[in-house]
Formats: C-alpha cells, structure tokens, sequence
C-alpha cells in the first residue's frame, strides 16, 4: 500500500516537524539526516527503521520516487539518529519489502511485516564516519 501524495505533503509541513522531537526516541522510528540533490540543504526525515546485521532497512510509504528516497541515493550516504546516537550510513539501495525483509533481525521481523508499506525498503549499511 503506497500512502497518497497529499498525506506526504501534509506530514512535510504538519507532522513531521512535530516528529522529529520524538523519532529518535520511538521503537522502529528514527529521523535520518540527508542532503537535498538540488538544493544541497540538510533535511532531517522521520522514518521506520529496522536494524540489520550491518545497518538499517528504511520503509518507504510515499513511494520511490519520494524526495527523501531521491536525495539518499543520488548523495550515496545519510545520518541516521537514533536513541540519541548519529550514524553514518552509505551503499544505499532500492529493494523489495520482502527482500529486505531477509535482512531485519529476528526480533524485529513480524513489526516491520505487520507495516502495509509493500512497495519498497530502502537499505543502507554503516559506515565510519565522516573525518
């Protein structure tokens, strides 16, 4: 299930501004920092997040052709924050729920599976970072 645009638009300017205080906080939520394609301004997103054996699984609801979606993966890289802790993500790639499904640990597989998300996962391993 692809969540419609106008909701997307709504959260950019309603929701997640509010989000963002309590994301990084929340069980399989986390706000991820990127970089605008265009604009080359720094976006803090909240997102669904999953942990895999080395990175996270990102559940993308909009479709891919969200802006967030786009600017991960044109810039190769992003900031996850998460329980008070940044980091630093690369090797972003588009798959399947299911496939990355394979990837989430066992203890987080039935919550990312009970999400109606079904078009895409975005998945991004960990990386040093920046110097």
């Amino acid at each position: 299930m692809r969540v419609p645009r106008r909701v997307a638009k709504f959260n950019r300017r309603v929701t997640n501004p509010l989000a963002r205080a309590l994301t990084p906080w929340l069980p399989a939520q986390g706000t991820l920092e990127h970089t605008g394609r265009k604009s080359g301004r720094r976006y803090r997103t909240p997102l669904l997040v999953f942990p895999t054996r080395d990175g996270f699984v990102f559940l993308v609801g909009y479709g891919p052709e969200s802006d967030w979606v786009k600017n991960v993966l044109a810039a190769g890289a992003a900031v996850l924050h998460k329980r008070g802790k940044a980091v630093a993500l690369a090797d972003p790639r588009l798959v399947s729920k299911a496939e990355a499904a394979q990837l989430i640990t066992p203890g987080s597989r039935l919550f990312y599976r009970l999400f109606p998300y079904d078009e895409a996962a975005l998945v991004l391993t960990k990386s040093a970072p920046p110097q």
